[in-house]
């Protein structure tokens, strides 16, 4: 082997973010802890708690709660073997945590509803693309027990739309739909069915499996050559029974009471057996097609099918990574994050006082940035420009001495004389 080569060899890789996932860097991460921190003061103003849940979980909790023959579980889970040969997968949503959750440590026993909310990570092998990443990041809520009030539907929603609104989001739209129950959704799905194999020629091949398998999601078909079929197909709100009718007809009389407007959306649905009565979903602009930031419904019997008790249920999800990006792609981004004060120092005697000074002013609670060792003024008034400081402490032996600072305001290049306390009360007041 020559020695370039051994050279070559020697060289190590070059490590890179994974396909699907990346890097959160400032200052985006301040928009994100700022959504965040929003996040917890309104959802705390509707007696919601925070539960953290773990990143992976059995297999099975997922399986039986998703469904095996969905997406999501048959290709898109990481799924592993632990040491102690059970399966287990990074969670690709929360919900069925926050149930297991709930029945593992006997929530049905404190006062009903349990109002819990979350933040964090999920995982799913999926295409990247534009607002979708392998691992994503989501920001929830769930309703468990108590009653299936329409005022319970309506307050859930109530709460995401105050987030968003606190946010100043753009181009909010929330768009509803009843999907009925055990009793009147079957009959609507034979009838959904007939009426797709009258037409099953004209449908795509990934609409023609779902005839069979679930025909309620053709009705999510985004293929432009099958949107004039299904335009045409039976609405579910004409087929609901009385008691979904009446409880569909309550949640929208909720929802006026409380001034939220809605467009009622008769392809929203869901595809999964214990989701029942009240879905809906929310789109913001600057996403283009993939518009939905949040998506929800009522989730009755789910906690029973966990192996929990008759449990009524409700919740939404958020994708945080897409509500950023729309409050990114509005203008609603942060800055770069500068400091309020510079701390230009020199000599041993400054230093000492610069230590001090920063100290105060941190507790005071300004952002400050002290260098680590001594440099000239002028290369230090540079290195503060550099990061956005609005001011500079000028710290030399003379104002050690005379106990006066100077203070130089770099927008404008302004300076003055300040005692310590003088200082402090200067910076409060700007």
């Amino acid at each position: 082997m020559s020695e370039g080569a051994a050279k070559n060899e020697e060289k190590p890789s070059k490590f890179q973010a994974i396909r699907g996932t990346r890097d959160l860097l400032p200052p985006e991460t301040a928009l994100w802890n700022r959504v965040e921190q929003t996040a917890h003061e309104i959802f705390a103003t509707f007696g919601f708690g925070e539960i953290r849940i773990p990143i992976f979980e059995q297999t099975d909790l997922f399986a039986r709660s998703i469904g095996l023959d969905t997406d999501v579980v048959s290709k898109e889970m990481y799924t592993f073997e632990d040491r102690d040969e059970t399966s287990v997968s990074l969670r690709p949503e929360a919900t069925a945590s926050v149930c297991r959750a709930y029945i593992e440590h006997g929530m049905q026993q404190l006062p009903q509803p349990v109002k819990l909310y979350y933040m964090g990570p999920m995982f799913r092998r999926e295409r990247p693309q534009k607002g979708r990443y392998r691992q994503f990041y989501q920001i929830g809520a769930e309703v468990l027990g108590g009653s299936d009030a329409p005022a319970i539907d309506a307050e859930v929603i109530e709460m995401v739309m105050t987030f968003f609104d606190r946010l100043e989001l753009q181009g909010v739209q929330l768009d509803i739909n009843s999907i009925g129950c055990r009793e009147c959704r079957p009959k609507y799905v034979e009838l959904l069915r007939a009426e797709l194999l009258r037409v099953k020629d004209k449908l795509g091949p990934d609409s023609q499996r779902r005839i069979e398998t679930n025909p309620l999601r053709v009705l999510d078909s985004k293929l432009e050559s099958e949107q004039g079929i299904i335009a045409t197909l039976p609405h579910i709100a004409d087929h609901l029974c009385e008691a979904c009718a009446t409880h569909y007809s309550a949640v929208k009389h909720q929802l006026e009471m409380r001034g939220i407007l809605f467009r009622e959306n008769w392809r929203l649905v869901r595809g999964l057996d214990y989701y029942m009565r009240t879905t809906f979903e929310i789109t913001a602009q600057g996403l283009g097609s993939q518009n939905a930031v949040c998506g929800g419904g009522r989730y009755d019997g789910l906690v029973e099918l966990l192996g929990g008790p008759p449990t009524k249920g409700i919740g939404f999800a958020i994708g945080e990574d897409r509500l950023i990006l729309s409050l990114q792609e509005s203008g609603k981004a942060p800055a770069q994050q500068g400091r309020d004060v510079y701390i230009a120092w020199m000599g041993e005697r400054a230093h000492a006082t610069a230590i001090r000074a920063a100290k105060d002013l941190r507790k005071a609670g300004f952002s400050v940035e002290l260098p680590a060792v001594e440099q000239k003024f002028g290369k230090a008034l540079g290195q503060a420009d550099k990061l956005g400081a609005k001011h500079a402490l000028i710290l030399g032996d003379n104002e050690v001495s005379e106990g006066l600072w100077t203070l130089k305001t770099l927008a404008d290049g302004s300076q003055q004389k300040l005692t310590e306390p003088q200082l402090l009360d200067f910076l409060r007041k700007l």
